[in-house]
Parts: C-alpha cells; structure tokens; sequence
C-alpha cells in the first residue's frame, strides 16, 4: 500500500534555517527509508509566495497568485511510502515527528497521512 503523507505548519520565515541537528537527523533517516525501500519520494515545498492557486467555482476557473492572506497552515513537505500495513505507515511517520519534537520542540507541526487510491 503507498501513502502520502505531508507535514503541515504555520509559514516559515525562509531566511531562517531549520536547526543543524533536525538536518543531521534527517539526513540520517531520509537514507535509511531510501535504503529499506519504503521511502518512495519526498521533498520540501517552497513557500506560498512562489505559488498559484487554481480554484473552481461558478463554472468558471480562477488564478491566483501566493501568498495568500487566508491561509493560517501550509503543506510545507512531502513523501510517499510503500509499506504493507497501515501501522507500518503511522510508524514511519511517528518517527519522522519525534525527530521534529526532538531536534526543534518549539516548531508546531502536523503530519497527515493518507492512502493513495490506485487508479
């Protein structure tokens, strides 16, 4: 089964880097999911001011341009799994937030995780 999971936070401040250990962990752990197989792909997500919006509505379609005043979280990364249940999935991604808990504890996250439908 392949999941997507994605973390989500307030906006960050660009300029500031995330703390040296969270990089040394992650740096860690990004090559050791590559390596068991289960990491599929992952990636960060520039920020919203260099996104466009295309939205649906009243038949017509609408485009618009990052930032966006509205917006109080953002999908700031992502990475996709393959994995044989959904335990195993929540395991990875449990890990994934105690390295963020552990190495930058006043950084506020979530991370969702969602089965991809076949198609």
């Amino acid at each position: 089964m392949r999941y997507l999971m994605f973390i989500k936070h307030k906006e960050l401040d660009h300029a500031q880097a995330p703390p040296k250990a969270l990089m040394d962990a992650m740096g860690e752990f990004v090559p050791r999911m590559f390596a068991s197989g289960v990491l599929k792909e992952t990636a960060g997500l520039k920020p919203l001011r260099e996104s466009v919006r295309i939205r649906s509505s009243k038949g017509k379609l609408h485009v618009s341009d990052g930032p966006y005043t509205e917006t109080k979280e953002v999908v700031g990364g992502y990475a996709i799994v393959e994995v044989k249940t959904k335990e195993e999935a929540l395991a990875v991604a449990t890990e994934f937030m105690e390295l963020h808990r552990v190495h930058w504890p006043e950084f506020e996250c979530e991370s969702e995780v969602r089965l991809i439908e076949g198609m």
